[in-house]
């Protein structure tokens, strides 16, 4: 490892395969389009967003030996992070993610992530073998958190030495895999990046506003919490704090990564040091840029 990372990734890094098309769809529509193969995954598209800021992440991961985990690699790699981290695996397959995507938004995914919830803890391993720290000396700085962890590791990293000194930041994968995040509730260092129904499931109701959802999400044990409502007004809580910022507007032209750009330009504001404010309407714009492809 050349030098230091300036921030840890850890979760899903595989192959996204997107289907778009101009047209509204709907269940059994057959429409022409585009489809596209490119690095993806939670972990990988927040350290796609940081590189972009100038910052070096490192995959904590797993990725396999097959020739499509090389070219993954090779291509993260290329673009600034730090890959020696992550776990490689003979037997397990690199994961995959599909999804179609059409002009009213997102219209079904599939997240292929079973090698990473079967790699488990090992994925951890430069945490404690010295190359990012140790159990007495743990990892001093930000780490992003993948809600494709499965939960029992989710309650593992909640109660590890490995992350006593930690700057916990945890993003949902999808709302279906929300509730793997009960684990990490009240953490006291854990801020929480969900969208408005993420935050309905980890409270067990519905929300109208990210407003409410993010005070709800306070009320449950959530130390901060930053909630998205796509084009509408989001909201971020803290203890003394609640402040609501609405997004700029923009013609969506796609849908996939964007909670993901929205929580790396915020932890990136953050760690630069940016007022509360200021990070909210920077995330809010890259996100507002990504959705618009105005961004890679």
């Amino acid at each position: 490892m050349e030098r230091r990372p300036d921030i840890l990734c850890i979760g899903s890094v595989l192959w996204d395969t997107i289907g778009r098309s101009q047209a509204s769809m709907r269940l059994g529509s057959d429409v022409p389009g585009r489809i596209t193969r490119l690095p993806g995954g939670v972990a990988m598209n927040i350290a796609q967003t940081l590189v972009r800021l100038g910052l070096r992440p490192a995959l904590l991961t797993v990725v396999g030996s097959d020739p499509e985990g090389e070219v993954l690699l090779a291509e993260a790699e290329a673009m600034g992070m730090e890959t020696s981290t992550a776990y490689r695996s003979e037997d397990l397959p690199t994961d995959s993610y599909l999804a179609v995507e059409g002009a009213n938004g997102l219209i079904a995914a599939i997240a292929d992530a079973h090698s990473l919830e079967r790699a488990g803890a090992k994925i951890l391993t430069p945490l404690r073998d010295g190359r990012l720290g140790t159990e007495e000396t743990p990892w001093s700085g930000a780490v992003a958190l993948d809600g494709n962890l499965t939960e029992d590791l989710l309650r593992e990293i909640a109660h590890s030495p490995l992350f006593a000194r930690a700057d916990i930041r945890v993003a949902p994968a999808s709302p279906g895999k929300a509730l793997r995040l009960q684990a990490l509730m009240g953490h006291p260092s854990a801020v929480f990046y969900v969208n408005l129904e993420e935050a309905g499931l980890l409270c067990q109701t519905e929300f109208t506003s990210s407003e409410a959802a993010a005070e709800a999400m306070r009320a449950r044990g959530a130390a901060r919490v930053l909630v998205t409502d796509g084009g509408r007004a989001a909201t971020e809580a803290a203890e003394g704090r609640l402040l609501t910022r609405v997004p700029p507007a923009v013609m969506v032209a796609r849908v996939t990564g964007a909670g993901d750009t929205f929580m790396a330009a915020h932890l990136a504001a953050d760690l630069e040091g940016a007022t509360p404010e200021a990070a909210l309407d920077r995330a809010l714009a890259a996100a507002a840029a990504y959705v618009s492809g105005d961004r890679d």
